[in-house]
């Protein structure tokens, strides 16, 4: 799932995952990433930071209680990018902070943990 508020920028991230045979949901905020969460057990959580509402930080707390995201991969995708940005992305549950514009092969290794057997 991607939760961005720029919607240009997520829309583009959504089309390259789907090339790369990623299955994308999409939310513009917290509340309704946490709405759309369901049943079906989601991978990974590429979220921004600076969220309107709840913020990036807060929406990761929130994953890590849910049964259906608690092992899921987070992943901060921010153009938030000192060292105390990175030590709140650990504190909040994050497994790892990618600054913005992202190298999408900075992602996809990222995210090669999901493809292994």
């Amino acid at each position: 799932m991607l939760v961005d508020d720029n919607v240009d920028a997520v829309q583009s991230m959504a089309a390259l995952l789907e090339i790369e045979g990623h299955e994308v949901q999409v939310a513009h905020d917290g509340s309704t990433a946490l709405a759309q969460l369901g049943n079906a057990p989601i991978d990974a959580f590429l979220l921004d930071i600076g969220l309107p509402g709840m913020d990036g930080f807060e929406l990761a707390r929130q994953l890590r209680e849910r049964p259906q995201s608690r092992s899921a991969l987070l992943i901060a995708v921010t153009g938030y990018c000192q060292a105390a940005d990175r030590a709140r992305s650990v504190s909040a549950g994050f497994d790892q902070h990618l600054v913005k514009p992202v190298d999408f092969a900075v992602l996809r290794t990222a995210l090669a943990p999901l493809s292994a057997p």
